[in-house]
Formats: C-alpha cells, sequence, structure tokens
C-alpha cells in the first residue's frame, strides 16, 4: 500500500475533536449513549426523525437559529430558523394527514434542490410516512421504476417536471393518489394539487404520532446496473448514526456551518444534507445550482462554511481546473473537508493540503448502512488513500466466502478479501421493497457482505481495491482498478482515469485506461507511451495499462462516480444496460 501519513494534531483545529481517543472510544463506546442525546416524543412514544432534527430544537433555546439557508440559482435566498422549520413541516404533515396519507405510506419528491423539498422530507417524516427523494435529473422511465416499484401515494414536483416526466406515466401508476405542484397557485384538478394552496389552509400545529425506531422513514433507490434499481428501507432509528457520525465524523460543533454538496435524491444527500446536520442544531447551507468551481467557492468564503462534505468528480474538477481556493478565496473559517460518494485518490487529499490549506477525509459507507461506517477522522493521521478505521459500535472485517453460507475472516494485515459488517447498527437497511430473497443473499455467516473488496493494514486503516464485480484478472492477478486510477491519476497529465479488463486469448484480460487529461496537456501517441511507462514503473509490468485511450469525458452517473461497467461494454460491443443513472441522460 503506497501512502505517505498526514499527521493530524488537534491543536491545529479551531475546535478540539469530539473524537479524541479513537481507541478509549471504541472500548467505551455504547448506543444507549447516543441514544441519550435525543429527547424522545414528549407525548407519545418512541423515536421520530423529525422531532429530533426539528421541533425539539425550535421548542429550546436554538428556536431562532438558523436551520436551513437555502441559496437559488438566480440569486435569490432564503433563511429558515428551526422555529419556521417546525411551523413549515407541521404544515405539511397536516396536508398528508388531510389527503389520507398515513404511516408506511409513500410520499415522493421531484424538484430540485429547492426549500419545499426539504420541508416534504421532513413533514413526511412527522407523519410517519416514508420519503422516497427521486434525482431530479432523471427521465420518464426511471421515475416511472421508482414511483411504481415504491408504491407512491402522492408526488410532490414541479408544472415543468410534471408536464415533462410525469403526466404520461399517470395511466400506469394506480397507487399515486394525488400530485403536489409547489409552483401552481391554484388546484388544477381534483388529483393535481397546488402545494402552496395546502400550506396556506393548513394548520401549522401538528402532534407526532407514536413512533417506533423500526418504523420505515426513508426508501432510497440504489443506482440500477442491467436491472431494476433496488429500493433500500430504512428506519427511524438510523437517527443514532446520523447523530454519531455528525458528533465523531464530521465533528459538528455548536456554531458550525455545513455544506453538503450532494443532492437528496442520493443517500447521502438526505443522511447528511438534512438529517445529521439538524439532529445537531447547526446551520445547514443548501444551493440550488449544480457544480460551479467560482461559486462554490464564493460560496465556502460568503457563507462561512466551516465543515464542507463533496464528491471525489468535484474535487478532481477542481484539480483538472488547476484551481488554488485558499489564495482566492478567504477559507479562513472552514476547518474540514470530508468527500464520499467513491474511493478518493491519494492524489486529491494532497491536493486539498495544497490548494485548500486543508487535507481531505474520505470515508466509507453505502446506501444499505444509510450512514457512514469507516472514515478518517479528525485527531487521526490521514493515510491518502485509505478508507480510514471503523466508527466505535462498527464491527467491521476481511473476509472470504467458503461456501454457500459460510465466510472465514481474514486475520492477516494486507490480504485481500470482501469487506463485510456485523449486522445490527442502527442505520442497516431493513430490506429491499418488494426483494426479500435478495435482501437475505447479503447475509452470509453472521455477517453484511458489501460487494467491495478491500484490504485491511496492521494498524486497522481498510483500503478499498474495488468492487468485486470491476475487479481484473490478468496473468495470474488480481488488479484493482481504483489503483491503478490513483497511479495515473500521479501523472502531472492526467485529471481522471477509468480503467477495465479487456479480455485476451493469452492472459485472461489486459488492463486498458481511459484517461481525461488536465487543461494544457493534448492527447499524442508520445503523451500515451509516457503515461504507460509511468504506470509500469510504479505499479510493475503486470499490473500496469497495456492500452490508454484519451477520453475528455468519462461517463458518470448523476451522483458523479465514473461507470466502468460502462466503459467496458462501449469497448466491447456489449449492452450498455440501465442508463437512467447516466449524467446529463434524460
Amino acid at each position: 500500500m503506497r501512502w505517505s501519513p498526514i499527521q493530524k494534531n488537534p491543536e491545529s483545529y479551531q475546535k478540539n475533536p469530539n473524537l479524541l481517543d479513537y481507541a478509549k472510544t471504541v472500548v467505551t463506546f455504547s448506543w444507549e449513549t447516543m441514544r441519550n442525546a435525543f429527547q424522545g416524543l414528549p407525548l407519545a412514544k418512541g423515536l421520530n426523525i423529525a422531532h429530533e432534527a426539528v421541533d425539539r430544537h425550535a421548542d429550546g433555546p436554538l428556536r431562532n437559529r438558523v436551520a436551513l439557508q437555502w441559496l437559488g440559482s438566480e440569486g435569490a435566498s432564503r433563511a429558515f430558523t428551526y422555529a419556521d422549520l417546525k411551523g413549515q413541516t407541521s404544515r405539511f404533515a397536516n396536508i398528508l394527514k388531510g389527503l389520507g396519507i398515513g404511516k408506511a405510506d409513500t410520499v415522493c419528491v421531484l424538484t430540485d434542490r429547492i426549500p419545499e423539498l426539504y420541508i416534504a422530507a421532513l413533514g413526511t417524516l412527522k407523519n410517519t410516512s416514508v420519503f422516497c427523494p427521486l434525482f431530479s435529473a432523471f427521465g420518464p422511465e426511471p421515475i416511472f421504476q421508482r414511483l411504481r416499484k415504491g408504491d407512491a401515494k402522492i408526488l410532490l414536483t414541479t408544472e415543468r417536471y410534471y408536464r415533462k416526466k410525469v403526466s404520461q406515466l399517470m395511466d400506469d401508476l394506480p397507487s399515486l393518489k394525488q400530485v403536489l405542484l409547489v409552483d401552481a397557485k391554484e388546484h388544477l384538478g381534483n388529483d393535481l394539487l397546488s402545494f402552496h394552496k395546502l400550506m396556506e389552509e393548513s394548520s401549522d400545529i401538528y402532534a407526532i404520532p407514536p413512533t417506533d425506531p423500526e418504523d420505515i422513514a426513508v426508501l432510497h433507490f440504489t443506482n440500477g446496473t442491467t436491472g431494476m434499481p433496488k429500493g433500500a428501507l430504512h428506519a427511524h432509528g438510523a437517527a443514532l448514526i446520523h447523530y454519531m457520525t455528525g458528533k465523531f465524523v464530521m465533528d459538528f460543533h455548536p456554531d458550525d456551518i455545513f455544506w453538503c454538496t450532494a443532492d437528496p435524491g442520493w443517500v447521502t444527500g438526505t443522511s447528511y444534507g438534512i438529517i445529521s446536520p439538524l439532529l445537531h442544531g447547526i446551520t445547514n447551507i443548501v444551493d440550488e445550482s449544480d457544480f460551479d468551481a467560482m461559486r462554490w467557492c464564493q460560496i465556502l468564503a460568503s457563507q462561512k462554511v466551516t465543515v464542507w462534505y463533496t464528491a471525489p468528480t468535484a474535487i478532481r474538477r477542481f484539480m483538472r481546473m488547476g484551481i488554488d481556493p485558499v489564495r482566492q478565496y478567504d477559507l479562513s473559517h472552514l476547518r474540514l473537508i470530508h468527500s464520499v460518494g467513491e474511493p478518493l485518490n491519494p492524489e486529491a487529499v494532497v491536493w486539498g493540503q495544497k490548494a485548500m490549506g486543508l487535507p481531505i477525509h474520505d470515508n466509507w459507507w453505502q446506501t444499505e448502512t444509510g450512514g457512514i461506517m469507516i472514515a478518517n477522522y479528525p485527531a487521526m493521521e490521514i493515510r491518502p488513500g485509505s478508507m480510514g478505521r471503523p466508527l466505535p459500535g462498527i464491527e467491521a472485517a476481511i473476509v472470504q466466502r467458503t461456501g454457500k453460507d459460510r465466510v472465514k475472516v481474514i486475520e492477516t494485515a494486507g490480504v485481500q478479501g470482501e469487506l463485510a459488517l456485523r449486522p445490527g447498527w442502527p442505520s442497516m437497511f431493513r430490506g429491499y421493497l418488494h426483494d426479500e430473497a435478495r435482501y437475505r443473499q447479503c447475509f452470509v455467516g453472521g455477517w453484511y457482505l458489501t460487494g467491495d473488496l478491500a484490504k485491511r493494514d496492521a494498524d486497522g486503516y481498510f483500503w478499498f481495491v474495488g468492487r468485486a464485480d470491476d475487479i481484473i484478472k490478468t496473468s495470474g492477478h488480481m488488479v484493482g482498478p481504483f489503483e491503478v486510477e490513483s497511479t495515473l491519476m500521479e501523472h502531472p497529465a492526467v485529471a481522471e482515469a477509468g480503467v477495465i479488463g479487456k479480455p485476451h486469448p493469452l492472459i485472461g484480460e489486459i488492463v486498458k485506461a481511459f484517461v481525461a487529461l488536465k487543461k494544457g496537456f493534448a492527447p499524442s501517441d508520445e503523451l500515451r507511451q509516457d503515461i504507460i511507462g509511468f504506470a509500469r514503473k510504479k505499479l510493475g509490468s503486470a499490473v500496469a495499462p497495456k492500452e490508454i485511450a484519451f477520453k475528455p469525458d468519462l461517463p458518470k452517473n448523476k451522483a458523479g462516480k465514473i461507470m466502468r461497467r460502462l466503459l467496458k461494454a462501449r469497448e466491447l460491443g456489449l449492452p450498455e444496460g440501465d442508463l437512467s443513472t447516466l449524467e446529463d441522460s434524460e
């Protein structure tokens, strides 16, 4: 494993980290301690995410603190205090109740990142209904799949998205009772209602009904590959993970201003773009616009963001553009940068130190885990390229399958295997909607098998190798694409890389890389040979790419992940499968 540690000294932070002694915290940790941070429903039994994230703050000293600072794409802005948010979310909960929507009924939201999305999410949770966000860039087919499979009863959207993406689907969605339009001034029919008219007529007082921690709160669909997307179900008890990771990983302090750039259409945008910061009673920034490097730097500076959570794709775009934010903007308030979505290449961690004045803390989790499971913590050294170490209360291991229902835990450091988690953490998904058999297949020998291959070093840091179905078998070697991609990015000309295995009659597969170049570099045979030589020197001839193709725009899904399986399908002339999550697809 190649890494140069970045030492983290607590005194270098503006705050003392909440997790200062990792080893001691792991030994003394209990979920009951985390549960004590919550109030519980005052007039009913149980744990409700929206009460803990909004109402308990609105009824206390944080009543007038800004909970949600919304920044519109056209320059408008709106600030919602915790008191404002309590009233607005209660109105929406009353709307749902009045429409006959109750416990476990699915409420889907198809909008851009506008305030109504966040009000609807929390109001849905208050009503003990199930919140299901849909990414607004989806076209009609993936929207139809999710509405139908999710048994949607209510859809909140805009007139534009309804006309363009939903209206033609209505006859095939018998469970969908009403569509609420956020920008319609009047009701357009019995089933096509004005959100704001209903809000004006609705009471801002709502008593949250009894909520069991096991009641389903959120339905998130994972990316489809060649088949239907899977609907992962999460319970209200997941709030324990959202709170704990906000405390130990994000290192939230009472006066923090937090910005998660993820859209709620992806699990990060719900777990950390809505729930986690509000559970801690801090100010949460929401930007309506898509990625714009200059705008993002301006937001970090003008909003005095202290903790920033973004994606490797965005970081690589900054790197590719040659931007040096710390010298162009006042980022003195920024004290922590986190990354998630796909493994963060070591070069990006080091770039953060140089260009942002701070290293970037990578962490690992999945839609199925509901929250961060493995992380690099503020008070610990960062090993660039590593996922970090497991959260307190989370048991992770490297395992090998030894039979249909058995696995063996690999105790030896540095040996590759499948990353597994011991079931039972609060945000563990409770099922795949309408697919119990597929859910059961995820659990083998007392472990949840993630489908990710990884290694663990002698100090307990985990290192991502690749998805099990991405591994390249070449001349008897098992090559993880991520390691090759990270090495290629060390070359001064390479901005991004996607690596696949290409069938070869003699050695099984050869490693082929698709490379996007940085500004100022042009494709040429000389550059291709230089990059191949560079990779061979770093990785050895058996692992280094045998072929390199220059490709200015690598295919990515809407969460920014490079779609290796699409690169492979196009290279080999194979069916491309489900393209609903492809960036810019409609």
